[in-house]
């Protein structure tokens, strides 16, 4: 009923017009997919199979059944073989860990089209007429897409070039023909994502490529699977996610699978259906001149992802290195400039990345892979580091070797076996190279090194040029890590549709490491509109440079009368902070409400209140942070999401603001260079006294 009154809301604030477009377009959709449901009940969407009993894709794939055993071989030199087994034996056994799930096992049948967090099954129907989300219960359509996008598949294939063992075959043949069953075309809640539709393609067509061989497969399969398979490239074709304000990952994904899929079929033709389901050629050509042009759309001019979110700038590269290399295996190759912009893409990822190895999760993340070639249940979210390999092999870049020099089996499948003949010169030891201050104005984000601390700030549009999408309220806000230890960090996600209260908490101003001034957001949201934040920040970087940022957003302007600035000042030692609260003409900061400063810190960071000090520790690591102008100080639990639909507990820190402005000194020790926090924060003054003669305001 809450959702219905809120369409009614919304309708009301159209002019009258409009709004009796909007109602006649809906209605006339709402009678043609009824009508096109009973057509297909009717007359279910089927390839005869006898059109591929003998068709064989005539193009290269990423890796080739001819180089079997050099694979195996290859893998046994990483020592990944056992693990690799390990994890396609849980497949077989459906024992799956997917969005937050923890270890599942899903029973003698897998439930594709159920959410088995919360036990919630979507019945089958025709896909424009499935309600995939009801903010009611808690149920997340994401588990079943995620499950049906056969990513675990990769990790059937190597298992069984590893061991020879016909049941990874069999498994593999039993889920495609169970799924198949289980989702007519068109008609289940597995067709009503067409990123996801296209995600299974690209993993399907994996597949072949490992047990296309394979004795324990009955031949007839292959016919079915063709059949199937052809289907979704026609399915994409005619649902291309590209009618909205903007395009995205979802619309990348699309174009994936028609290049994935247009090179499979290549040059194959099953006569007078054809103009039915489209031709691949067309699916091919189509997404390659797209695949082009998103380029330039969805990535800035310095390499940045514009949907404001780390994890999605990974997916989107991903797609885009995969693709790439795809595509050169068959000699298509992209013009220079392409090729120019994604490598600042991957230049991203390695200045981005912490000196831990991981990237701050900034904005949405739901984890979204193209594939999965290695660690399928172990990878770690927020580590970004196995397209860094693969982009050393595609650009002969040794930084990005060397960064991604533990993650060499994702470049063996990507890029091929050359990446283990490269591994002897990346793996020298040599001491990571990162600039001093990275900046990434298109996308908002600026990074800060000295020596082992590293500071990244948000500052800048919000994701789909101020549509905020996929943005949090984060301006001005920033991650601290100190010697590979995370100390200060970005709460994360957590989930989307399934608990749209924990969804607005954690994109909530409150939750980030920023200012929020009388409970007010930077930028307002509805409470029950989940990707929609429009930008009211602006935020501008004012100043940049080595060890300082200077910036400021809008975000409070219209509420509260001031512009929020900001300046971090980061040395080898130390962090200080200072914020300002800039009254606007006509008003004074009298009129200002109550402001607060928060800081989430990362899980395992001890956190003690000792007077007007605050002690933290995290291993071997100690640091204190003082104030000035804090008329009060609080400790309290949050929660962080380093994975989406999990959470972990953590504490943050509430400052209250006594003046227009707050500043926050933070010192440490590290395991390197211990003594007195005071005394490391006094030689940093004498190293370099530029960076501490900011004015006092």
């Amino acid at each position: 009923m809450s959702s219905m009154m809120e369409k009614i809301r919304k309708l009301s604030d159209l002019p009258r017009d409009k709004a009796a477009k909007l109602v006649m377009f809906k209605a006339f959709a709402y009678f043609k997919n009824r009508l096109r449901k009973y057509r297909l009940l009717a007359a279910p969407i089927h390839l005869n199979s006898v059109h591929f009993i003998d068709f064989q894709s005539k193009n290269c794939f990423l890796y080739e059944e001819k180089d079997r055993e050099l694979y195996s071989q290859l893998l046994h030199d990483l020592k990944r073989d056992q693990s690799i087994v390990q994890d396609a034996d849980r497949i077989c056994l459906h024992k799956f860990n997917l969005l937050g799930s923890g270890d599942v096992q899903l029973g003698d049948k897998l439930p594709w089209n159920t959410d088995f967090k919360v036990n919630y099954t979507w019945k089958n129907d025709f896909y424009k007429l499935i309600p995939i989300v009801d903010l009611s219960n808690h149920a997340d359509v994401k588990v079943p897409w995620e499950l049906s996008r056969f990513q675990h598949v990769f990790t059937l294939g190597k298992a069984y070039w590893l061991t020879n063992d016909e049941k990874y075959a069999r498994e593999f043949h039993s889920q495609v023909e169970d799924w198949i069953r289980q989702n007519p075309v068109e008609m289940s809640v597995n067709w009503t994502c067409t990123m996801d539709v296209a995600i299974r393609a690209v993993n399907w067509i994996a597949g072949a490529y490992f047990f296309k061989k394979s004795s324990g497969i009955e031949p007839s399969f292959w016919g079915r699977f063709h059949a199937s398979l052809y289907l979704h490239g026609s399915f994409i074709m005619n649902n291309l996610e590209n009618r909205g304000e903007h395009t995205g990952n979802h619309y990348l994904c699309n174009l994936a699978g028609l290049v994935a899929l247009g090179l499979y079929f290549d040059g194959f033709s099953i006569g007078q259906i054809t103009s039915r389901h489209g031709m691949p050629q067309e699916w091919l050509n189509y997404g390659l001149q797209e695949l082009e042009r998103e380029m330039f759309v969805q990535v800035n001019p310095d390499g940045s992802n514009y949907e404001a979110s780390t994890s999605y700038h990974r997916l989107v590269t991903e797609c885009f290195l995969v693709m790439t290399v795809l595509c050169s295996r068959n000699e298509i190759v992209f013009p220079e400039n392409y090729m120019e912009r994604l490598e600042k893409m991957c230049q991203f990822l390695f200045d981005t990345m912490k000196p831990n190895g991981l990237t701050p999760v900034v904005g949405d993340a739901d984890d979204g892979r193209l594939l999965i070639p290695a660690d399928y249940g172990t990878w770690v979210r927020n580590d970004f580091r196995h397209l860094l390999v693969i982009a050393g092999e595609l650009f002969n870049r040794e930084d990005f070797r060397y960064a991604g020099r533990e993650y060499a089996e994702d470049a063996l499948w990507i890029t091929g076996p050359r990446v283990m003949s490269a591994a002897p010169s990346a793996l020298i030891h040599q001491p990571q190279r990162w600039s001093a201050a990275a900046a990434y104005p298109d996308g908002g984000y600026y990074v800060l090194r000295q020596g082992m601390a590293y500071c990244l700030i948000r500052c800048g549009e919000l994701s789909f040029h101020g549509h905020g999408a996929h943005s949090h309220n984060d301006q001005l806000s920033f991650e601290l890590n100190i010697e590979g230890q995370d100390f200060i960090v970005d709460p994360g996600s957590y989930v989307y549709t399934a608990d749209y209260r924990m969804r607005n908490l954690f994109r909530s101003t409150a939750m980030h490491n920023t200012i929020e001034i009388d409970g007010k957001e930077q930028n307002d949201f509805e409470e029950k509109v989940l990707f929609l934040m429009r930008e009211q920040t602006f935020a501008h970087c004012d100043r940049f440079g080595r060890g300082y940022f200077a910036g400021s957003h809008q975000g409070y302007v219209k509420k509260c009368g001031v512009l929020h600035k900001r300046e971090i000042t980061l040395t080898e030692h130390s962090v200080e902070i200072m914020d300002k609260l800039e009254s606007l003409p006509g008003h004074s900061f009298a009129d200002v409400p109550p402001y607060y400063a928060t800081f989430v810190f990362a899980p395992g960071v001890e956190v003690e209140k000792h007077g007007d000090k605050v002690l933290l520790r995290q291993q071997e690591i100690s640091a204190e942070m003082t104030f000035v102008n804090a008329e009060h100080i609080k400790i309290d639990t949050c929660s962080v999401s380093r994975r989406y639909g999990e959470k972990e507990m953590s504490l943050l820190l509430r400052v209250k603001g006594a003046d227009r402005t707050l500043r926050t000194f933070m010192y440490w020790s590290t395991s390197e260079k211990r003594g007195n926090v005071d005394e490391l924060y006094q030689r940093d003054r004498q190293t370099d006294p530029v960076l501490f003669s900011l004015p006092i305001y």
